[in-house]
């Protein structure tokens, strides 16, 4: 790993320089800070919080359209190709670590479904953690709700419900009358909490994303990909991690009707907590499953199989091929200092770079043996800087190819420096 040092002059003659720029400083401190023997570099301000991390991690390269080819990795493992699902597309992610393992078709305009009820949950959640809501807070019913087409939880106009029981039935039973119903509570009305599913799918970077409706009913301007709900559905674990047992709940009763859970893997493997079942007949049956074996939680998404057992096994390869096959482990404690970088016109001469967050790391099982780390910086940096902003990139390199990177973000703030500090990074900055 490299390491920086601040600069220093190297002789006297160097000294008496500085000295000698020093005593000219008010004619020369104008100019100095406009060096004709470089570009004036653009101080480094704090790149927009990402939804999930201030750590970006790029996936392992995958052929565009296609899964991951398999590896060899040490000469008693081999790593095979990964499956090829019955289904439009798939996804496998590794939420501890946010690396994708798999693909296919990830990027296909798909209609969501059901699925669409992880947005709805993810506003509702937020709505309770701004306490405009409570879990108790007693919810009217509208006749809207209360037609709602499709499977429901059966509430009706003159029965008191609360967002608590509501949450339930939209989340256990994928009731589409509890999600209008929370819809018009957390947003006045579904048109309006379409428009605010909108604004936080941009906010989650699901760009290829859009919401017509609460429900996931069939709509042409409704739509999303596999990529896109991979990145819900993880934000829900790990924005709103109170909320998220809801998913694992097998059934429910209202109205002295009760109903299981539509996903079948919470029976059949007990590693799987979690999370959405979709289904309408232009669909196909759909499933986001998320497992948690050991230190590594994964997170399947799978779309458009024929049935509702065939979502079930699909996903299930997909979790097994993952846990598998490839390992995660912890490469930066979080706050911990990975190295030091020079930093001109600050107050400080070095800016400490590491994560914010611990930083997990996913390879195929005996890649960790032979695996490095190349940190690239970017340069020069010139204050100010804030904390949080990139200052350079963490490689991961497995024989020659790097199959991870990472943005790696300074630790601490650096503001401006006064005037001769000013003039002395001008001058460094002039310096080859």
């Amino acid at each position: 790993m490299n390491r920086f040092s601040p600069f220093k002059p190297a002789s006297l003659k160097s000294f008496l320089s500085l000295a000698l720029c020093v005593v000219a400083l008010p004619l020369l401190a104008e100019a100095a800070d406009k060096p004709a023997a470089a570009p004036t570099p653009t101080p480094v301000a704090a790149s927009p919080t990402p939804a999930v991390s201030t750590i970006a991690p790029m996936a392992p390269s995958a052929a565009p359209g296609s899964s991951a080819t398999g590896t060899s990795s040490p000469a008693n493992l081999i790593i095979p190709q990964a499956p090829i699902l019955a289904a439009k597309s798939w996804l496998l992610l590794n939420v501890t670590s946010n690396q994708i393992l798999t693909v296919g078709n990830p990027d296909a305009r798909i209609e969501p479904a059901s699925l669409t009820k992880l947005m709805t949950a993810y506003l509702s959640f937020k709505a309770l953690r701004q306490k405009s809501i409570a879990l108790n807070t007693v919810v009217a019913v509208s006749p809207k709700a209360w037609k709602a087409e499709g499977s429901r939880m059966f509430i009706e106009p003159n029965r008191p419900v609360t967002v608590d029981e509501l949450l339930h039935g939209m989340i256990i039973q994928s009731g589409n009358d509890a999600s209008i119903a929370l819809a018009e509570r957390v947003g006045t009305s579904e048109e309006q909490f379409a428009q605010m599913m909108n604004q936080q799918a941009a906010a989650l970077g699901m760009t290829n994303t859009h919401f017509m409706n609460a429900t996931g009913l069939p709509d042409p301007q409704h739509f999303s990909t596999a990529r896109d709900l991979s990145k819900i559905a993880r934000a829900i674990q790990h924005d709103f991690p109170e909320y998220y047992p809801l998913y694992s709940e097998k059934q429910y009763r209202y109205n002295n009707i009760n109903q299981p859970n539509r996903n079948h893997l919470l029976w059949k493997d007990p590693s799987v907590d979690g999370m959405k079942t979709g289904h309408t007949d232009s669909a196909g049956f759909c499933l986001i499953a998320s497992a948690k074996r050991g230190d590594q939680r994964l997170l399947s998404v799978v779309v458009g199989t024929d049935s509702e057992s065939a979502r079930a096994a699909e996903s299930e390869k997909l979790l097994n091929y993952g846990f598998q096959y490839f390992d995660t482990q912890r490469i930066h404690v979080a706050h911990a200092v990975m190295t030091k970088l020079p930093v001109y016109k600050a107050h400080s001469d070095l800016l400490e770079v590491g994560f914010r967050e611990d930083l997990w790391l996913t390879l195929p099982k005996g890649d960790f043996a032979r695996y490095k780390e190349v940190f690239r910086p970017k340069a020069p940096l010139v204050a100010p800087i804030a904390a949080g902003a990139s200052v350079g990139t963490l490689d991961i390199v497995v024989d020659g190819k790097v199959v991870a990177n990472f943005e790696a973000p300074s630790l601490i703030e650096v503001p401006t420096g006064n005037i001769l500090q000013r003039f002395w990074g001008s001058l460094r900055l002039m310096m080859p």
